[in-house]
């Protein structure tokens, strides 16, 4: 049975998708930045965080998808959303096709991109390589 994911949700994603994402996957864990103290935070805080709770950080902010500053180090992993506008609705969309095309497995230390278009993994398996 593979492990229940813990998720961190950055504190530019709409605090309401925590509770849609909670009853979309029961099982996980999620936390958003403001309710564990994170908000007005650095970048830098926030990665701390989620890689001592092992969490997978969902995110707007392209900086964490950066090779130079996170996406090359191990990390629980990153979703990077690339929606606009960056509403609750598009963030939701972007959310659902990422759980309907992919499995949970393939999400612990991947950096994630989502856009309108596309969804790209990139696993930490195929980063070392």
């Amino acid at each position: 049975m593979p492990k229940a994911l813990t998720i961190l949700l950055d504190q530019n994603v709409p605090t309401v998708t925590a509770r849609w994402l909670k009853s979309l996957k029961p099982s996980w864990t999620v936390h958003h930045a403001k309710a564990v103290g994170l908000s007005g935070k650095s970048d830098d805080e926030i990665f701390d965080w989620a890689q001592g709770h092992q969490a997978i950080i969902i995110t707007y902010d392209e900086d964490f998808s950066d090779r130079r500053l996170f996406a090359a180090k191990d990390h629980a992993g990153i979703i990077r959303l690339r929606v606009w506008p960056t509403t609750i609705e598009e963030t939701q969309a972007a959310l659902e096709r990422l759980l309907a095309e992919t499995d949970d497995e393939e999400l612990p230390g991947a950096l994630v991109i989502i856009d309108r278009s596309r969804i790209r993994i990139r696993s930490r398996q195929t980063a070392k390589k």
